[in-house]
């Protein structure tokens, strides 16, 4: 893999990150900064591979071929938003709902550094006034049944940018709603520090308070008509909530449908 340099982390991360630093845990414990790669996690997941510890942390001015679900490319300009992954190493009972977790808190850390509110659409979007503002994608690696570590990575638009004509429309950025700047470092250690909190619950077992938390932020799009790819087939339905191993529910003809992976489009 072609990277860059690590460089010394920028005085506007270094200092919000030393005043949380009693919040986060171990997260960002340790955190290697680039000013470009191409993918955050594939850095992590090399990282991991060389028995980094939980919590380790990439973070990038910039990528070059950033990644959503299903290898869809996430625009990353440089400096125009937060561009994370983080090593975790889940017990077997937390694993399943890594990605639920991590929706909560990065809306969760969002709403700290910002004022905004950010709504949930499963499975791993963040949205504000319609429009999507950030993405969560967790990326396992298993050894048969046994997960060695799941990258998990984090995508922020923070400064209005140049996306591509398809998506332009349905995507935005904290300062476009805010009308205002928004502080980089403050937003990271803020969605570290509700990182260590949810994660933590699962880790404790307390996995029900995360996918309550889940379910009030995504509550906009319950009743949702969906359709869903997955095995061959597709389905339409109405979204209804979660259960407890975070796979969404969905009412179609037939009954209800449970769903945990394949293409799901929102209608």
């Amino acid at each position: 893999m072609k990277s860059n340099l690590p460089e010394p982390l920028p005085p506007e991360f270094a200092e919000p990150l030393a005043r949380s630093a009693d919040r986060r845990g171990s997260f960002g414990r340790r955190i290697v900064w680039y000013r470009e790669v191409p993918s955050t996690n594939d850095v992590a997941a090399a990282l991991a591979e060389q028995e980094a510890d939980e919590g380790c942390v990439v973070a990038a001015n910039a990528q070059s071929a950033g990644r959503g679900r299903h290898g869809r490319r996430w625009i990353s300009p440089a400096g125009a938003g937060l561009y994370v992954s983080a090593v975790l190493r889940p017990q077997g009972h937390a694993a399943p709902l890594v990605t639920i977790a991590a929706g909560v808190a990065i809306a969760d850390g969002v709403q700290q550094a910002t004022g905004l509110q950010p709504g949930l659409k499963w499975p791993n979007d963040l949205y504000v006034a319609g429009r999507k503002v950030a993405g969560v994608l967790a990326e396992a690696s298993a050894h048969g049944d046994s997960i060695q570590y799941v990258i998990l990575g984090f995508g922020i638009n923070v400064l209005p940018a140049a996306y591509p004509a398809e998506i332009a429309g349905l995507t935005t950025s904290l300062e476009e709603e805010l009308g205002r700047q928004v502080d980089r470092g403050l937003l990271l250690a803020e969605c570290l520090s509700s990182l260590a909190l949810r994660y933590g619950e699962l880790q404790a077992g307390r996995l029900e308070g995360v996918v309550d938390a889940w379910r009030r932020r995504a509550a906009p799009t319950r009743g949702r008509r969906v359709r869903w790819e997955g095995n061959g087939t597709v389905l339409e339905g109405v979204a209804d909530t979660i259960d407890e191993t975070g796979a969404l529910l969905v009412r179609a003809q037939g009954g209800s449908v449970r769903i945990t992976s394949g293409v799901l489009t929102w209608l």
